[in-house]
């Protein structure tokens, strides 16, 4: 009858406490949910990061109207990646001025304010050169 007993007896000290601290660094769904402060200051952060990388697609669209006209002279792609990269860094300057912090972005986040900006930037284009 011993034999179907759980065999404790053969673990040490140290692999018992290894044993309780593995099981205590698990956090429950409790420790992840967020209070409705944290809820509503995450909505608005989301709200001003749209808007930025909104705002900031349709100068880009109305500067490549102006700069580039119909853009016959250049490739698509490369008007992209320029919008693109000079948006990044505007934005790594601009976020942190209204207190929005970009050492959380991840590179979902950037991808997300960057596809923002470079579709309202060709849309905004493609309407001015109608």
């Amino acid at each position: 009858m011993s034999e179907s007993t759980p065999q404790k007896q053969g673990k040490g000290k140290k692999e018992e406490s290894e044993e309780q601290e593995s099981t205590s660094k698990v956090k429950g769904p409790e420790a992840f949910e967020k209070t409705p402060e944290q809820r509503r200051k995450d909505r608005v952060e989301g709200i001003i990061k749209t808007a930025v990388a909104s705002i900031l697609g349709i100068i880009a669209g109305v500067v490549a109207e102006y700069i580039l006209g119909t853009g016959a002279g250049t490739t698509w792609y490369a008007i992209i990646v320029i919008i693109a990269i000079v948006t990044y860094y505007m934005q790594r300057v601009i976020y942190p001025q209204i207190n929005i912090s970009t050492k959380e972005f991840g590179l979902k986040d950037w991808f997300y304010v960057e596809f923002l900006v470079i579709d309202f930037a060709l849309v905004t284009w493609v309407l001015m050169l109608n």
